[in-house]
């Protein structure tokens, strides 16, 4: 399996960055490839400063080796080794009517003292996090995540789209870190699906990504703006950072397996306001915001 996902992850990578440097008038990705001393590596490519995006990342890796004694004890094994590979990609457009979007897909395989493959999944999913609200742009997007969930399961759509709210949530805020998506995770195969059902599936959702986001980033990235309207989207993306750096696993991952430090913060945004006890004017569109992430809609119906 991991043999069939990875090339379709490096595939996926130059798919996604052709479409976003034909958006771009003057910047390109550049591309930094790494190895990681214990095994395996990546492919980073980063965009920054340009026309429509002020900061960007398509990255892809595949590492291996032991997996640490913290992640051993979460897993319920011991001695254990691995591999995981996958594609993360966050995107932040300058104009703060323009929504910043996240996805990940990534596969997991852990092995026993004779290299055996005990346990794989799949896991991943997509979320935008829009710092002033238009419902039609947040309705298509979950559309496009319903349609592509409603061709492997009934009921994908409903749970993944729960476990999305559930998942990118800033506890210790009370509110959502945005308007949601899909969020999926330790898709192993069962009695009902195979591992090639699991990968069908990831596979649909990544491909699906450029049909929900780019329409969105189409018709804002244009938009008019004030410096109140900016100075908002940096406050913000303070919310972003704490939930990368407090609560998001791809990035605990990263940190506790010696992954590379620069391809795992690539996420975070490069201008970041912090203000103290910052509250929007009653019934203004930034108020309004903060009332949907901190009761999170059903965007289909």
């Amino acid at each position: 399996m991991k043999n069939q996902f990875y090339p379709f992850i490096q595939q996926l990578q130059n798919t996604l960055t052709a479409a976003f440097e034909a958006f771009e008038g003057k910047a390109r990705f550049e591309e930094d490839v790494w190895q990681r001393p214990e095994g395996g590596g990546g492919h980073t490519r980063v965009i920054e400063q340009g026309d429509v995006i002020e900061k960007g990342g398509v990255n892809i890796s595949a590492v291996h080796g032991t997996l640490p004694e913290s992640m051993q004890a979460q897993f319920k094994v011991t001695d254990a080794d691995f591999y995981a590979c996958g594609l993360s990609l966050v995107i932040h457009p300058k104009n703060p009517m323009a929504p910043t979007v996240h996805a990940n897909w990534r596969y997991f395989e852990l092995y026993n003292a004779e290299g055996e493959i005990v346990d794989q999944w799949f896991g991943g999913g997509l979320d935008l996090t829009p710092y002033y609200l238009n419902d039609k742009d947040v309705r298509h997007f979950h559309q496009v995540c319903k349609k592509v969930c409603d061709e492997h399961h009934p009921e994908y759509y409903t749970h993944f789209k729960k476990q999305c709210d559930t998942y990118f949530y800033n506890i210790h805020r009370k509110e959502a870190r945005g308007v949601g998506g899909l969020f999926f995770d330790y898709l192993r195969q069962d009695k009902v699906f195979t591992l090639q059902n699991r990968y069908d599936f990831v596979t649909d959702v990544a491909n699906s990504f450029l049909t929900a986001y780019l329409p969105l980033l189409l018709r804002t990235k244009d938009l008019p703006y004030t410096p109140h309207q900016r100075e908002w989207q940096e406050i913000r993306r303070g919310r972003y950072v704490e939930f990368n750096l407090v609560h998001d696993k791809g990035t605990l991952f990263g940190l506790k397996t010696n992954g590379r430090i620069e391809s795992i913060l690539m996420s975070l945004p490069p201008q970041v306001q912090w203000r103290y006890d910052h509250q929007p004017e009653e019934n203004s569109d930034e108020a309004r915001l903060l009332t949907v992430l901190k009761n999170p809609k059903d965007w289909i119906h």
